[in-house]
């Protein structure tokens, strides 16, 4: 009897150390993995990694400010941008639950001073899952050049921005969209005269003990507060001002990974809302989108059924965010950063892939910098040259794909390398012939640099493209074309002076 009591002991104290060693291997593999990303300049930012609902991971990558080197750390405090989403679309079910809005009611209900013919089709339903029709105001031409920087009330720029003719019948189409959650915040204060910002902290932030978040502005003094960078070829730099009530209720936060993770914890409870009304809120709508919330699976090999993937990504001038919560494992992996570099769903899929013992992603060196920095450093045949090397013999160790083509092509525009840029735009028509964008980013390039012919050929290419092209979604198909078009109605105007 005692022997069989000593092993069971020793069983029991085994797999008591088992946990926390099985744990720490994940965390190994993950640090192993986010620090190549650092190495090969494509991650400057903090990430958190829950595996059950614990913490296992976190941790700072690269300089909150790289003017005085000051690095990133779990508790460092970044712009969400579209992750804002998720916490106006918990406010907007708050006042649900209290009475004072109907997810069924029309917005001109809530919202006397907006124009009557639209805000009496569009409900607080459709606002919350971009199927509104209301045209995004980040898409207005122009706005991102000229208005990004200006400040505007409330109001002034509800009437101004987002009171657009409907661009689809409500409810018929899903098209992300800004408008729709700049409307909620103005709804969330018309009802409650009070601030969209004070609201979050007395309804979400401190019933939370999120600390390190808040409303994002320019002029407060934010201890711990992250700057935005843009990467160059050659060098970082601090992103362009943006007014930072012009995303407002759809992209203007600021939080810590940590805060996120009690943000997280709380959606597992009923402490904000009901399980009844956080179901409506984790429902995929059209394009699989609830409220806030992308709703989604992760795929896994030798499964037929992925684990439940509840999302959402913002961008915004600098940074770029991603949380993700594997809601049937209560696994969670949030990315903040203040610089671009990987992708961020890639990088999120990697993590993920160790959680859940799949494959990794192999990663590679970025190829298309690889081959902008030899046309900058030697010439464009030295570049082209590279390029063939790679894709002939190194493709394994380098990456090549279309949209970090396309990405260093306008890096080269900004540093006005058009002959470069237009050649880094060649190779990725030449390597994805069926993508309609690559056609178009290879237009502008003509465009920016007056060779007006081959603009026009390469826009009429991509509206040839577009139909066919098994990457786009509707909504991607329709913006492209209408850029195209708009694009081309330009150049028409300009060859008929010349």
């Amino acid at each position: 009897m005692k022997i069989q009591f000593k092993v069971i002991a020793i069983i029991l104290c085994l797999s008591f150390f088992a946990l926390p060693i099985y744990a720490n291997d994940k965390a190994k593999k993950i640090d192993e993995l986010l620090n190549k990303y650092h190495e090969y300049s494509q991650l400057n930012g903090s990430v958190l990694v829950a595996e059950n609902g614990k913490v296992v991971y976190k941790k700072g990558f690269g300089f909150a400010n790289f003017e005085w080197e000051i690095s990133n750390q779990p508790d460092t405090k970044f712009r969400l941008a579209s992750v804002t989403k998720q916490f106006t679309a918990m406010l907007v079910l708050q006042l649900v639950e209290e009475g004072k809005l109907k997810l069924e009611g029309k917005l001109f209900d809530y919202l006397p001073y907006y124009r009557k013919d639209v805000g009496e089709q569009v409900t607080i339903h459709q606002l919350l899952n971009h199927t509104s029709g209301i045209p995004s105001y980040t898409g207005l031409p122009g706005f991102m050049q000229n208005e990004i920087r200006n400040f505007y009330p409330v109001e002034e720029f509800v009437k101004k921005f987002c009171s657009g003719d409907l661009e689809f019948e409500p409810g018929t189409k899903f098209a992300y969209n800004n408008s729709g959650y700049f409307l909620l915040g103005a709804v969330i204060e018309s009802l409650t005269s009070e601030t969209y910002e004070d609201l979050l902290s007395e309804k979400i932030f401190e019933p939370l003990n999120m600390l390190n978040s808040g409303y994002d502005r320019h002029q407060p003094i934010i201890k711990n507060r992250a700057a935005g960078y843009n990467k160059t070829l050659v060098a970082f730099q601090n992103a362009p001002f943006l007014e930072m009530m012009t995303p407002f209720a759809a992209g203007s936060l600021y939080s810590t990974v940590e805060d996120l993770y009690l943000w997280d914890q709380a959606l597992y409870t009923d402490k904000l809302i009901s399980k009844e009304t956080k179901e409506k809120m984790f429902t995929p709508y059209l394009g699989k989108y609830g409220y806030g919330w992308v709703i989604d699976s992760f795929p896994m090999e030798g499964k037929e059924k992925g684990a439940t993937l509840i999302s959402h990504n913002g961008g915004i001038h600098g940074f770029n965010t991603r949380i993700a919560r594997f809601v049937d494992d209560q696994h969670l992996i949030v990315i903040l950063r203040n610089s671009p570099g990987a992708s961020i769903n890639q990088i999120t899929r990697n993590i993920a892939a160790i959680l859940y013992d799949q494959p990794v992603e192999p990663l590679k060196k970025p190829g298309a910098e690889a081959v902008a920095k030899k046309m900058l450093n030697a010439d464009i045949q030295s570049g082209l040259e590279l390029y063939k090397d790679i894709k002939e013999n190194r493709s394994d160790e380098y990456n090549l794909s279309e949209g970090s083509f396309n990405r260093v092509g306008y890096q080269l525009i900004n540093l006005k390398k058009l002959p470069e840029a237009i050649e880094m735009f060649k190779i990725n028509v030449a390597a994805n012939p069926q993508s309609a964008n690559t056609y178009d980013s290879l237009a502008e390039a003509y465009m920016v640099n007056d060779e007006t012919a081959l603009a026009l050929k390469y826009y009429n290419k991509t509206l040839e493209m577009i139909p066919n092209d098994p990457s786009l979604n509707e909504q991607r198909k329709e913006g492209l074309k209408k850029s195209a078009m708009a694009k081309l109605q330009e150049l028409q105007k300009l060859a008929q002076k010349e």
